[in-house]
């Protein structure tokens, strides 16, 4: 065919030939890439179609919808499935082939089947979690252990969200008077920069970890539309990676989210965040009181256990030191009668002893006798001052222990003119542990006053 055609009249065959080879409407599965409403209210898309792998594209085609119909698609589209018309999204749509001379090959939209994108929505959320559960860490933060004193926490959310505002109203007016120490992380909740902002946030977390007991993302109220975006695998990822346990506060009531459902904790609202935190720092308040009045009642029943011993030693010393004094007399009495009997038998067989030998024999056996019975008085001093001074030795000792415990009685320590100071509900010890402007409450024992530091002062060791 040697007819030469000018680019128009190619166009035009062009385009009488899809015309007449392509007649009718068409149901078209593709993935939104690009989608712009200009302001005369028409939407221009371009459409994709992915390989398996998810990057690499296999079609690709131009779309439009026509604002007569682009106003009624939209919101009968967002109505059924919550979901806005956006970048990512897979839909079905009927189409019909139109071919122009100067925009080339494209395709007009008349309709759009929201259920399939529903469904593909769900599809999507079923694969990220079998996704997680393959690599082994979809209940890795829930496994973590969750702090007994959740007092530093921080805040994944964004500064305007009502969900924010309401959670930490909850979370300073509780009326326990805890105190919580928060460092808000702000960052888009919703929209396409959701992903890269909350990872970013968990990054700058991650940093100084050791500030932190707990992660809260805080997102409040929405449609369906918000909670897709946390159905999303690398969110979840930093979640069940994340060494902190983490609380969720979306703020949907029928459905959970992949993020909900991988966190420690996936609670409704960010009110009931706050609650979880309140009720974990009462649980603790509690179990400190009942240790507290467990070492009472048990120092009570060592005192009580102590004092019926020293009294029990008491009664069997007496009996015994009784029994010992007599035995000793006895042993006494016999020693002197042996010597007396000694003493005659050596008499009688030297015969007739010199005056002065009976004289100094005599006097020998009285201070023999003498001297034996000193130290027989001063053994029975002894023995009776033997269960008196052992139990005044036990009872200074009971004495120093119960004096040892009204020392260490904190009440009584403030009362000796020390005080208590602390920052955010901590205790503290050393000055390098304050800077200038902290808020401090230095308890007395009489009271407690609330301070700010202006300057600090090295002291010396």
């Amino acid at each position: 065919m040697n007819e030469k055609l000018t680019l128009t009249e190619l166009q035009l065959i062009i385009k009488d030939s899809l015309y007449m080879a392509l007649p009718d409407m068409y149901w078209v599965i593709a993935e939104i890439s690009e989608i712009k409403e200009n302001y005369s209210g028409h939407c221009y898309l371009e459409l994709v179609e992915k390989h398996h792998d998810e990057v690499s594209i296999r079609a690709r085609v131009k779309a439009v919808i026509w604002s007569n119909r682009f106003r009624f698609l939209k919101s009968f589209f967002e109505n059924t499935t919550g979901e806005s018309l956006r970048v990512g999204i897979k839909i079905l749509v009927r189409a019909k082939i139109e071919y122009h001379e100067i925009y080339g090959l494209s395709l007009v939209i008349t309709d759009i089947d929201p259920a399939f994108t529903l469904g593909e929505l769900a599809i999507k959320r079923q694969q990220i979690l079998k996704r997680l559960e393959d690599e082994g860490v979809l209940n890795m933060n829930k496994e973590l252990d969750f702090p007994v004193v959740p007092q530093r926490i921080a805040i994944i959310s964004s500064k305007n969200a009502a969900g924010y505002t309401d959670f930490m109203n909850h979370l300073t007016g509780n009326s326990f008077g805890y105190v919580f120490y928060t460092a808000l992380i702000e960052t888009p909740m919703q929209g396409s920069e959701t992903e890269a902002g909350i990872i970013w946030a968990f990054d700058r977390i991650a940093s100084h970890i050791d500030k932190f007991d707990a992660v809260a993302i805080i997102r409040g109220g929405g449609s369906q539309t918000d909670l897709s975006w946390f159905d999303n695998y690398n969110i979840a990822f930093y979640i069940t990676q994340f060494p902190l346990p983490v609380i969720t506060g979306i703020g949907h009531e029928k459905d959970l989210s992949v993020a909900d459902i991988v966190a420690h904790q996936a609670l409704k609202t960010p009110t009931a965040v706050a609650d979880y935190f309140i009720e974990c720092m009462n649980k603790a308040e509690n179990h400190l009181i009942e240790l507290s009045s467990e070492i009472m009642n048990r120092s009570e029943i060592i005192l009580e256990e102590n004092k019926q011993r020293i009294d029990n030693f008491k009664v069997k010393l007496i009996p015994v030191a009784r029994i010992m004094l007599s035995e000793i007399k006895e042993q006494l009495s016999g020693s002197i009668i042996d010597l007396i009997n000694i003493g005659k038998d050596y008499i009688l067989k030297a015969g007739l002893v010199p005056a002065n030998q009976k004289s100094r024999l005599s006097s020998a056996s009285r201070s023999l006798l003498s001297m034996k019975d000193s130290q027989l008085k001063l053994n029975k001093q002894k023995l009776i001052a033997f269960p008196g001074a052992y139990l005044n030795r036990l009872s200074i000792k009971l004495s120093g222990l119960e004096n040892s415990l009204n020392i260490l009685d904190p009440e009584n320590v403030l009362k000796r003119g020390y005080t208590i100071t602390s920052l955010a509900g901590r205790i503290i010890r050393l000055c390098s542990e304050l800077r200038n402007n902290d808020l401090i409450k230095t308890r007395f024992s009489d009271g407690a006053v609330s301070s700010r530091v202006v300057e600090k002062q090295k002291g010396e060791k």
